[in-house]
């Protein structure tokens, strides 16, 4: 549901920079977030994002940290200034972009 969809995180390492399959999911990403007004925020360095996500538990799959939804109920959405901040910040940024 998009409209439930605050935020969408992509996150790559130096050594995905060569992987063109998941450049190509990525831009189809993109594509779907700029048609339904979903900010974007692009970050390197998964181990980093890992550490600060927390250690999933015991004998779950892996997770795959590339791309992540944040997403908000439909009551009340912009009701944290924290997420308020964060889609200041990136409309800023995609006007300058």
């Amino acid at each position: 549901d998009p409209d439930s969809v605050v935020l969408c995180v992509l996150a790559t390492d130096e050594e995905d920079e060569g992987d063109i399959a998941l450049q190509i999911h990525f831009t189809l990403i993109q594509a779907f977030c700029c048609d339904n007004d979903i900010h974007i925020l692009r970050v390197s360095g998964m181990q980093r994002l890992a550490a600060i996500l927390g250690e999933p538990e015991p004998g779950t799959e892996p997770r795959d940290l590339h791309c992540l939804l944040v997403t908000n109920p439909h009551t009340d959405a912009w009701k944290s200034q924290g997420l308020a901040e964060v889609a200041n910040y990136c409309a800023e940024s995609r006007d300058r972009n």
